[in-house]
């Protein structure tokens, strides 16, 4: 299954992206092996920087630099995959500044619904930083569904118990791109957190 031929957006609403970053993951994948559903931000400003655009790009460079703290021996994005982990992010397009607006993320998680439909048998959802958790939060609420992860500063929320569509959720921070150097102290959450969706899933 390549997840490209089911999510696609066709009329680009949004002002604040960059439509020329825009990308869906293009590979092949057993959906029925994926137990955890890991959710970025956005689609990075090059795609060449994108999780599957190779062992160079950024995102999949500091993803992998994130599994390997979390104890995962994982040398490639594939590795991560073949743990039964599929990465995406919850806005489609690269970003043109610093925040995303409410209506981009809102126009997005119908794609991200359409993605995560894909996969039948998530047991946890990994939402990497606020635009992940504000997603799957409109998800919840257009489908008259409770919010999913409360109002509240991450690392005052991290641990609670929170699901979404029978899976876990645990927010945490943004692993994709240079933010995942800037501060030690959310490195070391993200790779708390992720320990937790691995062992949650029975990975290990």
């Amino acid at each position: 299954m390549n997840p490209n031929q089911f999510v696609q957006c066709k009329d680009f609403p949004c002002a604040d992206v960059r439509r020329e970053s825009y990308l869906v993951p293009s590979i092949d994948i057993d959906p029925a092996k994926v137990s955890i559903l890991l959710i970025s931000e956005a689609a990075p400003e090059n795609p060449a920087d994108h999780y599957y655009a190779g062992e160079n790009a950024l995102f999949a460079q500091t993803t992998l630099l994130a599994f390997r703290d979390a104890g995962a021996k994982v040398n490639s994005i594939q590795d991560i995959l073949n743990l039964g982990v599929y990465l995406t992010t919850a806005v489609k397009c690269g970003k043109t500044g610093y925040g995303i607006q409410t209506d981009t993320i809102r126009n997005c998680s119908y794609l991200l619904e359409k993605e995560i439909a894909l996969f039948p048998n998530v047991k946890v959802f990994l939402l990497m930083g606020d635009v992940a958790i504000k997603s799957v939060n409109m998800l919840a609420k257009c489908n008259g569904e409770p919010r999913v992860i409360p109002a509240g500063s991450t690392y005052k929320i991290r641990g609670g118990e929170f699901t979404f569509r029978g899976a876990k959720a645990l927010p945490s921070y943004v692993q994709a791109g240079p933010a995942f150097f800037v501060e030690k102290s959310k490195r070391k959450m993200i790779t708390e957190d992720i320990k937790s969706a691995l062992r949650i899933a029975g990975i290990f």
